[in-house]
């Protein structure tokens, strides 16, 4: 059940529990406008290149996937980090002989308690980076995530090389990494600038590269083929890299099964058409997930087969059908709590990681309130 702010203030129109879907659109009033976002592109920023790292503990990978000898084309190697106060995972793909690479999901760190988002995660990550020798080509997001902060934009500043970057190798041509997701990602943007009052100024050029179905995505030598999994979000996407495909949220690990469906333009049918779509490939095709959250005592998962996914998954397992699937999902999704970092998320992810600012300059999140319109 969504958490209602400022309860002492709040009037109950009706008994049954909100749901995101219901988060009302009314815009938010305010004394200060929003200017550009902090993190503008790399040629208009001061550089910070891998000297900045020099002193940071490069991430640990969780877990390292290596191709099998009888893998698939394009099948990646793959490093993974578990950020444990969002369980998110995040991904670095990469083509094993080139050693380029893109990024799947990553996060910045923000503790609502302190008011204070921070960038410690997404350093160690560009220090892992650097320490590897990869060069990234992408970052990507497979959704606009309700739960943590995307470090898309930071990482845009970190990894890219401007022409007046003075500490690049001479030989270095100028590089900007583009900052890809799916299409979809307009719809929620439309949506969400409503709730949030966010000026299209600052959605417009957000992102560098909007897919669409079947789209390529190029790493090194690698070929990435775009799928749009709407469902849990209208934007949610998948990256297909031969044996291996990056899911998001658009299916979860046993034993959670699947994520939730009541996002505004979210539908737990067209989940549940998603999920298949994912389950018909070959059983051996392996499927990374956005999330993992592990039962008490339980070993941590980033990912499972298909074949294991259709004997295990509690949701959408084998004989599972759409109208029963529907009905587990609605009832479920009836009685969840609003995400922990719901709006701090949605307000940043919708500008790909770039935080909102006021007049002064100053970063500030806004919440939606619900209280009687006589206040």
């Amino acid at each position: 059940m969504l958490r209602r702010a400022a309860a002492a203030l709040a009037v109950p129109t009706s008994t049954r529990r909100p749901t995101l879907a219901s988060l009302p659109l009314r815009r938010i009033a305010s004394s200060a406008t929003n200017r550009p976002p902090t993190l503008a592109h790399p040629a208009t920023q001061p550089s910070r290149t891998a000297t900045t790292t020099a002193a940071v503990t490069p991430l640990s990978p969780w877990r390292t996937h290596t191709p099998a000898p009888d893998a698939s084309p394009s099948t990646p190697l793959v490093y993974t980090f578990y950020h444990d106060p969002t369980a998110t995972w995040t991904y670095l793909v990469v083509d094993p002989d080139t050693r380029h690479c893109a990024v799947i999901d990553s996060v910045l760190d923000c503790d609502p308690a302190s008011r204070t988002v921070s960038t410690t995660t997404a350093d160690a990550l560009v220090a892992f980076i650097h320490q590897q020798h990869l060069t990234v080509d992408h970052i990507l997001e497979t959704h606009a995530h309700a739960d943590h902060l995307t470090a898309a934009a930071y990482l845009q500043l970190r990894l890219s090389t401007p022409a007046d970057d003075i500490d690049a190798p001479s030989t270095s041509p100028s590089r900007v990494v583009p900052i890809g997701a799916h299409s979809g990602m307009r719809s929620t943007q439309a949506h969400f600038a409503q709730l949030y009052d966010v000026p299209a100024a600052e959605l417009d050029t957000a992102f560098d590269a909007l897919y669409d179905e079947g789209d390529q995505v190029r790493v090194g030598a690698l070929t990435g083929v775009v799928w749009h999994l709407p469902g849990h979000t209208q934007c949610s996407a998948g990256y297909v890299f031969g044996d291996s495909v990056f899911t998001g949220d658009s299916v979860l690990l046993p034993p959670t099964g699947t994520a939730r469906a009541d996002f505004p333009l979210g539908s737990p049918s067209a989940l549940f058409s998603s999920t298949q779509r994912l389950l018909a490939l070959a059983p051996n095709v392996r499927l990374f997930s956005g999330h993992s959250y592990p039962l008490a005592g339980a070993s941590n998962l980033c990912s499972a087969t298909v074949a294991q996914q259709r004997a295990l998954n509690p949701h959408v397992h084998d004989g599972v059908d759409e109208q029963g699937f529907v009905k587990m999902r609605s009832e479920r999704d009836q009685g969840l709590s609003e995400p922990r970092l719901l709006h701090q998320s949605l307000q940043v992810n919708i500008r790909a990681g770039r935080l909102p600012r006021g007049a002064n300059g100053q970063p500030y999140f806004r919440t939606p309130l619900h209280a009687p319109t006589v206040l």
